[in-house]
C-alpha cells in the first residue's frame, strides 16, 4: 500500500483558520469579516465561523468598539512558548557550525548585558592557532564586534546614561577611549548593519559581528567571528567574513520570528 502524501490529510477548515491567523501580520493590527473575507476568498459566514472558533479558545479577540477582529493573548502565549522552548541558543548551534564551516574560523553567540557582552555559546575552529574561547567572560561592549552591534541601535541618551565618565578603559591602543567617538563610530555600525573589532580588545585578534533579531524586531543577541589578525585580512573580511556574519544574522533572526 502506498503511503500517503502530508499534503492529502490536510484539512481544510484547520488551513483556512490558519490562513485567517496569518492575516494578522507586520502593521496590520485590526481586520473587518469583510476585509477577511476578501483576503481569504472565503464566504463571510465562513469567515465568521471561524472567528466564532478561535475566539472561543482565545487566538483571536473582537474590539467592540470597531467591531474588528484582532490576535488574542492565546496567540501571544503560544509565540512566547515557541521562543522559550526554541531558544537563541537551540537555534543558534547550527547556525555557528554552518558559519565555521564555511569560514573555518570561531563563531560565537553573544548577548548584552548591563554594558557588557556575555558569550553564551562557541564552535570552534579546527586550525592550530585560534582565539582563546571566551564563552562565559563578560567583555565591555565598547570594545568588542558584538558589543558594538548592541550599542548601534542605542539613543544618544541610552549612551550616556550607560558611560555618564565619558571616557573608557584601555585595552590596547586601538581602544575606543571616549564617548564622543564612540557615538561617532557606531553612527557607521548602524548604516552598515556590522560591526568590527580591529584589534580593540585584544592585540592581534579582529572580529566580526552582525545583529540578532527576535519577532519583536528587538536585538537579542550578536553572532560573530574572532580569529588571530594574521587571518583577517581588510580583504578576507569584506569580501568573505562580513557577508558570511551577516547571512548567519539574518538566519539566526528569521529562526526567532523576525522578518523584514
Amino acid at each position: 500500500m502506498a503511503k500517503k502524501e502530508k499534503s492529502e490529510y490536510i484539512i481544510q477548515a484547520v488551513s483556512h483558520a490558519l490562513d485567517l491567523l496569518e492575516q494578522f501580520h507586520d502593521d496590520v493590527d485590526e481586520l473587518g469579516v469583510t476585509e477577511l473575507s476578501k483576503r481569504l476568498k472565503l464566504h463571510k459566514n465562513n469567515v465568521f465561523r471561524l472567528l466564532a472558533t478561535l475566539e472561543s479558545r482565545g487566538y483571536i479577540e473582537q474590539n467592540r468598539a470597531t467591531e474588528n477582529y484582532r490576535l488574542g493573548l492565546k496567540a501571544l502565549e503560544l509565540g512566547q512558548t515557541f521562543i522559550k522552548q526554541m531558544g537563541l541558543l537551540r537555534q543558534a548551534k547550527p547556525i555557528l557550525e554552518r558559519l565555521v564551516g564555511e569560514c573555518n574560523e570561531t563563531s560565537y553567540v553573544a548577548i548584552f548585558k548591563e554594558g557588557f557582552i556575555v558569550y553564551l555559546d562557541v564552535v570552534e575552529t579546527d586550525l592550530t592557532v585560534r582565539v582563546v574561547s571566551r564563552v562565559g567572560s563578560r567583555l565591555p561592549a565598547y570594545s568588542t564586534a558584538a558589543g558594538k552591534v548592541h550599542l548601534a541601535h542605542m539613543s544618544d541618551e541610552e549612551i550616556d546614561a550607560l558611560y555618564p565618565n565619558g571616557e573608557f578603559k584601555t585595552y590596547t591602543p586601538h581602544t575606543i577611549t571616549d564617548r564622543a567617538t564612540l557615538k561617532e563610530h557606531l553612527k557607521t555600525v548602524a548604516e552598515q548593519g556590522y560591526a568590527l573589532d580591529d584589534e580593540e580588545m585584544d592585540p592581534g585578534v579582529r572580529c566580526v559581528a552582525a545583529p540578532i533579531r527576535d519577532y519583536t524586531r528587538r536585538i537579542v543577541g550578536a553572532v560573530s567571528v574572532s580569529g588571530p589578525s594574521m587571518r583577517f585580512p581588510d580583504e578576507r573580511i569584506e569580501k568573505d567574513l562580513i557577508p558570511l556574519v551577516m547571512k548567519a544574522g539574518e538566519d539566526l533572526s528569521t529562526r526567532l520570528g523576525f522578518h523584514k
